[in-house]
C-alpha cells in the first residue's frame, strides 16, 4: 500500500510540475486592424485606380511628344484676365517647351500622413502635413507610371515643373521628397513653384504666369480644378456653376488635350457638396 502511495505521490508530483499539463486560457485571435476610408482604399490600393493614373500618364507622355513637333502658337497657360467662357492663352514664341504639374495626389502619393490620419482618426492638421513636408522624404511615392512619363517628357526636350501649394518654408524638403520618389531634380525657383512665391497664395495663377512668360507650357496636369485656373476656386462658386466652367466649350478643348485631370476621391473642394448638390430633386426615386 505504502509503495502505491509513493507511486501515486510521485505521479501527482510530477503531473504539477509538467508544464505542458497546466490550463491556460486560449489566446484570442488579433483584433482586425480598423480599414482606411473607402476613399484612400481606391486610390492608394485599388488596381482600379492603378490602371487609371497608369492611362493618364501615358496620355500625357504620348501627348507631350506628339504636341512639341507642332511648335504651338499658345501655351495651355490661360492669359491674364481671360475667362473659361471667352479662352485666351499665353503665346508660346520661340521659348522651350515645359509641363507643369501639381505634386501632391498628381506626381506622388502622400501615403505617410494619409496614414496618419485615417488611423488616428483625425482630419487634416496643418501642423502634422508641415512636419510631413520637412522630413516626408522616401515615404511618399511616385504615382503609377510618373516616372516614366516624366522620364518621357525630359528626353523629348521638355522640361518637367512642379507647381504646388506646399511651402517655400519647406523647399528642401520638397525637393528631397521629389527626388527620393525617382522623379529626379527639381530646384525651387527654376523647375519647383511654391506657395509664398509670391502674393497670390493659395491661387497658382500667378506662379502660372511666372512659368509661362519663360516656357511654351503645353501640358498642365493636376488632380484639382485650380491647377488649371483659379476660376475654379472662387470663393461660394456654387456648385451648378463650377460644374457649367468645367464643362463649357472652352474647358472640354483643353481636357486630355493640353489639361489632364488625375483621380482624386480623397480630398478637393467637392467636399462640401450638399445632398441637393449630388442628387437633383427632380431624379428622385422611392422604391415601392
Amino acid at each position: 500500500m505504502r509503495s502505491l502511495a509513493v507511486s501515486a505521490a510521485l505521479l501527482l508530483a510530477g503531473c504539477a510540475s509538467t508544464p505542458t499539463e497546466v490550463a491556460t486560457a486560449p489566446t484570442p485571435p488579433p483584433a482586425e486592424a480598423a480599414k482606411p476610408p473607402v476613399a484612400l482604399q481606391y486610390l492608394y490600393g485599388s488596381p482600379e485606380a492603378a490602371v487609371a493614373v497608369r492611362a493618364t500618364n501615358a496620355r500625357i507622355a504620348d501627348y507631350g511628344v506628339w504636341r512639341i513637333k507642332q511648335r504651338p502658337k499658345d501655351s495651355v497657360v490661360l492669359a491674364a484676365g481671360a475667362t473659361m467662357e471667352a479662352p485666351a492663352f499665353e503665346p508660346c514664341g520661340n521659348k522651350p517647351f515645359a509641363a507643369v504639374f501639381d505634386a501632391d495626389e498628381t506626381l506622388i502619393w502622400n501615403l505617410g500622413p494619409m496614414r496618419y490620419f485615417a488611423e488616428k482618426g483625425t482630419p487634416f492638421d496643418p501642423k502634422i502635413w508641415d512636419q510631413w513636408e520637412k522630413t516626408g522624404a522616401g515615404k511618399a511615392v511616385a504615382m503609377p507610371g510618373t516616372v516614366e512619363m516624366v522620364n518621357a517628357l525630359r528626353a523629348a526636350g521638355v522640361t518637367v515643373i512642379a507647381n504646388t501649394n506646399r511651402s517655400t518654408a519647406n523647399a528642401k524638403g520638397s525637393e528631397d521628397t521629389l527626388r527620393a520618389a525617382g522623379l529626379g531634380e527639381f530646384k525651387h525657383g527654376e523647375t519647383l513653384f511654391l506657395m509664398g512665391d509670391d502674393a497670390g497664395g493659395s491661387s497658382k495663377d500667378g506662379r502660372r504666369a511666372a512659368i509661362a512668360s519663360r516656357y511654351c507650357v503645353i501640358i498642365l496636369g493636376g488632380d484639382q480644378l485650380g491647377d488649371f485656373s483659379q476660376q475654379f476656386n472662387v470663393r461660394d462658386l456654387p456648385a451648378a456653376q463650377r460644374m457649367a466652367l468645367a464643362t463649357t466649350a472652352g474647358a472640354t478643348a483643353l481636357w486630355d488635350k493640353g489639361w489632364f485631370l488625375f483621380p482624386n476621391p480623397v480630398y478637393g473642394p467637392w467636399e462640401k457638396l450638399g445632398r441637393g448638390d449630388v442628387f437633383p430633386s427632380d431624379k428622385q426615386w422611392e422604391p415601392k
